[in-house]
């Protein structure tokens, strides 16, 4: 019996996802991205579940696109199909109410770095590395930078997306890219130590801290003060809100 492409773990309130294709590098193939949905919407579904590791077997996060599977045909339509396939999963790593953390423990490209910085957050290790390197083949990775550019500067997105350059662990951590470069050694301990902090907070708060920061971040000033206004009145009247102010005004 084939392994399956996507392992499944929880442990507590943590569940962990693992990419398992590493003889081909963990592409994100059709069926890889369909297993990868299906992973995510259990763990969301699950109400035990309050936070999401995302990992990867083998030596490399995920190389992107299975370039075969993109050549094996000409067909436009099923083309745009597999793109907006791979939207709809980085969208529902977006707006899944229950944080995402990726896990890089290594090269992360092209599309693979669009998973990585599609997740809330991100710890890699130091010798892991980023790159969006399509343009290397003669292939814009243009949906990949849909991702990038709303996690690094305008400029660093488009070095990286024009040029092809690898970019190493800290300088992808000095970008905005991931959150922190650790040695290999200590990278499980990183994520850990981030989903135990997570998951110990109030997750209705955290579900609706989550959405009302992607939903601000895109709107000018006024409005997202507005939306972040209403977002506080509400998270105001939750039940783990006043129980948490109440027994801080009692200390």
């Amino acid at each position: 019996m084939a392994e399956p492409l996507v392992l499944r773990q929880t442990e507590g309130a943590v569940a962990r996802l693992t990419l398992n294709a590493p003889a081909r590098a963990n592409a994100l193939s059709a069926a890889m991205m369909s297993s990868v949905s299906e992973g995510l919407g259990a763990a969301v579904a699950d109400p035990d579940v309050r936070v999401i590791v995302l990992a990867a077997a083998g030596r490399v996060f995920s190389a992107g696109h299975d370039l075969g599977e993109l050549r094996s045909h000409e067909d436009m339509a099923a083309h745009e199909a597999l793109f907006g396939q791979c939207s709809a999963l980085m969208q529902a790593i977006v707006s899944s109410p229950k944080p995402v953390i990726a896990r890089v423990q290594g090269a992360a490209v092209a599309a693979g770095c669009q998973l990585a910085a599609s997740c809330d957050l991100a710890f890699a290790a130091d010798t892991a590395r980023f790159a969006v390197s399509g343009i290397n083949l003669g292939l814009f990775c243009s949906t990949p930078g849909v991702a990038l550019s709303r996690v690094v500067g305008r400029k660093a997105a488009l070095e990286m997306l024009l040029t092809g350059v690898f970019v190493g662990a800290g300088e992808a951590a000095a970008l905005g890219l991931i959150n922190r470069a650790v040695p290999a050694e200590g990278l499980d301990a990183a994520v850990n130590q981030a989903a135990a902090a997570i998951a110990a907070k109030a997750p209705e708060a955290i579900a609706l801290g989550k959405a009302t920061f992607n939903q601000q971040a895109g709107l000018p000033l006024a409005d997202a003060y507005a939306v972040a206004c209403h977002a506080m009145a509400k998270n105001l009247a939750f039940e783990s809100a006043k129980a948490g102010i109440d027994g801080f005004l009692k200390r």
